[in-house]
């Protein structure tokens, strides 16, 4: 098939996991024999003369990454303003790059059996896109404002987010969620009068997370990586260190990961009197976050909110033993005590209980951990997801559309779930 994927990230210009997913999954089709070309960008705060639109060929995969447009729009001041400037150049780029119109970098003629959208900011630009090519779009809902907020979106900018996601979601022909949880959340928030939901879990490459057997670490070293960002829980982490070191003395957390909590969390740390126990890092590259796993006593994600948590594959891949947080798709991905440990998110007794049971008894925990990486060969390949996101691609059919009024914003936070509930 003709797979034209579109999403605000893609390397080398990756904000998160997003990224990650969408270029594993891109070069895999490939791999997998079909034409994929995706429609990214080029970096935040540039423009047409510093970074011009490219047209590459990496890995199998035809990557048209578009200029921003000379427009004084900040991605954090004026988050709603420029996420539609750059659906506009998006828009212009596939209607110029591939549908081969007059541009500088025309190639000739290209159109799509399907477009694939990655998440609300690349909604207009992919429904334009499907529409013009008269093709069926599939989207991908990584996250939701609501779920990533508690259920609050009473601010303006939550609002906003939210109708563009309820608008993607009724616009596709098909949707996808990396976890049971997120097709729960998108159909309690988006329903009912929304297409076909298929749960494909993220990916791993174990290539490029080798594993290593645990050094005897004295003191304990436990690592937290990602954004920080307070539905990523690391202030109950925190929270939890004091009475981690009562019973396992001198142990430290290293936090590797950049975000908008940085400094709250850095205070969060001075509240509870272990500033000297913890390192935060920053931005780590994958060879330094893979020597931290390599080193660590165990990684602990504690995150109170989370579709899937691709950390989670990748620590255990090197071996790294798993305590996290049963929020969303870490609950799926870590069976405990099989292949990790686990608490309720925002416990913060469960963290320190579950944290020195794995410090307590460092053959179990390495167990577990052998375990961890053995589930991820078959049902986390990047091969299966690949093949299985094809399966969608080739049922999605394109629907009649009809004219929809604007969709109900729920004023009070959604239900909690249940955490002893099933999937």
């Amino acid at each position: 098939m003709r797979v034209l994927i579109v999403s605000w990230e893609y390397p080398p210009v990756v904000v998160g996991g997003l990224g990650r997913h969408v270029h594993h999954l891109a070069t895999e089709l490939a791999g997998q024999g079909h034409e994929i070309v995706v429609l990214t960008r080029r970096p935040t705060g540039t423009d047409a003369l510093s970074h011009p639109t490219t047209d590459t060929t990496v890995d199998g995969v035809r990557i048209v990454a578009v200029a921003e447009d000379p427009i004084e729009f900040d991605f954090g001041r004026d988050m709603m303003a420029w996420t539609l400037a750059m659906g506009h150049s998006f828009v212009r780029a596939g209607l110029g790059v591939l549908a081969g119109e007059r541009h500088s970098l025309n190639v000739g003629g290209w159109a799509p059996d399907v477009v694939h959208a990655h998440d609300w900011l690349v909604a207009h630009p992919a429904i334009a896109l499907a529409e013009y090519f008269d093709v069926p779009l599939v989207s991908t809902i990584h996250a939701t404002e609501a779920g990533r907020h508690s259920g609050w979106v009473s601010g303006p900018t939550n609002r906003q987010v939210h109708s563009v996601e309820w608008w993607l979601a009724r616009e596709s022909d098909s949707l996808i969620t990396c976890s049971a949880s997120m097709r729960d959340e998108v159909t309690r928030l988006f329903g009912p009068e929304i297409p076909d939901v298929s749960v494909i879990h993220n990916g791993i490459d174990i290539r490029t997370w080798p594993f290593a057997p645990r050094p005897a670490a004295s003191p304990p070293e436990l690592l937290f990586a990602g954004r920080l960002e307070y539905e990523k829980g690391v202030q109950d982490l925190l929270a939890a260190l004091p009475r981690i070191r009562r019973t396992h003395p001198g142990t430290t957390l290293t936090v590797a990961g950049t975000g908008t909590q940085a400094e709250w969390l850095a205070e969060q740390a001075r509240r509870h009197r272990v500033t000297k126990a913890v390192r935060f890092l920053g931005a780590v590259d994958h060879d330094g976050l893979l020597t931290l796993m390599h080193r660590c006593s165990a990684i602990v994600l504690p995150s109170r909110y989370e579709p899937f948590g691709i950390v989670a594959l990748e620590a255990a891949a090197t071996g790294a033993p798993l305590v996290v947080s049963t929020a969303g798709g870490l609950g799926e991905a870590v069976s405990d005590p099989t292949t990790g440990l686990t608490f309720h998110p925002g416990d913060v007794a469960g963290i320190a209980s579950a944290v020195r049971a794995t410090l307590a008894d460092p053959s179990a925990a390495a167990a577990r951990a052998v375990a961890a990486r053995d589930r991820l060969t078959g049902e986390f390949s990047w091969g299966e997801v690949a093949e299985r996101t094809a399966g969608v691609y080739l049922a999605a059919k394109r629907r009649v559309r009809h004219p929809v009024g604007r969709p109900h914003i729920p004023e009070r936070p959604l239900p909690e779930r249940d955490p002893g509930q099933s999937e």
